[in-house]
């Protein structure tokens, strides 16, 4: 049970904080998510709004304070579920006015997004790269990822899987990005080597972090954000 909102003199609600009131089957941290959940005022609004997740909100500061998401404009989306991403971007892009193009993947199903072409699929396979080109038909202007890897509570081990998964990013976008291309990716303050800005910045000509308001407060998240792809070195 959660208690409501009362109504004020006048008939308006008056918020509330949402509080748990029998919750004995499930553990004090699930408690807390939960809690957590009911009174983030960008859950509500991501209801309101009709977006998947509260995660849209990120994607839609960094978009725009950098006006990334152009009409016409080809994307991938790199973790996608629950879609809130993909949702912003296939919007941003016109996808359903038969503009730019939007392809996604993700571990877990999404429910379809009009204008996006997903792959459930787990981005770490052998084969994922190549079926995310296939379904592109071409290079990407943006790359996006918002993937996570999942936590050990071993601060070394979980600082590995981050940077691994990000530096996996970079190197598919590297891969397909059109020269002038963007890159945005989920990191960890303290989760980004050196070595790892340094490869971003020998490749783009802007990188710079963006932690947005609708990231929690108390959470180490934050984005980099590359700008102005030079194009494909010659490795050889």
């Amino acid at each position: 049970m959660i208690d409501k909102p009362q109504p004020r003199k006048g008939g308006e609600a008056r918020p509330l904080k949402v509080r748990l009131k029998k919750a004995r089957s499930l553990s004090s941290s699930s408690q807390k998510w939960l809690q957590r959940q009911l009174n983030d005022p960008y859950v509500a609004r991501a209801k309101r709004e009709g977006w998947r997740s509260r995660a849209a909100f990120k994607l839609l500061e960094i978009d725009d304070k950098l006006k990334l998401l152009k009409p016409g404009l080809r994307v991938v989306d790199l973790g996608a579920a629950p879609g809130g991403w993909s949702q912003i971007a296939a919007q941003r892009v016109k996808v359903t006015e038969g503009r730019g193009k939007v392809v996604a993947i993700d571990l877990l199903e999404i429910d379809p997004i009009p204008g996006v072409d997903f792959a459930q699929l787990d981005f770490l396979k052998d084969e994922a790269p190549d079926q995310l080109k296939q379904m592109l038909g071409g290079e990407a202007d943006v790359v996006l990822s918002d993937m996570a890897a999942n936590t050990t509570g071993h601060r070394a081990t979980d600082h590995l899987r981050i940077v691994g998964l990000v530096e996996l990013a970079i190197d598919f976008a590297r891969q397909v990005l059109s020269p002038g291309g963007a890159f945005v990716a989920k990191v960890f303050q303290g989760g980004t080597e050196n070595t790892l800005l340094a490869e971003l910045k020998r490749d783009f000509t802007t990188v710079r972090h963006i932690k947005p308001q609708a990231s929690r407060a108390d959470s180490a998240e934050l984005y980099v954000v590359a700008t102005g792809f030079r194009g494909r070195r010659n490795e050889d």
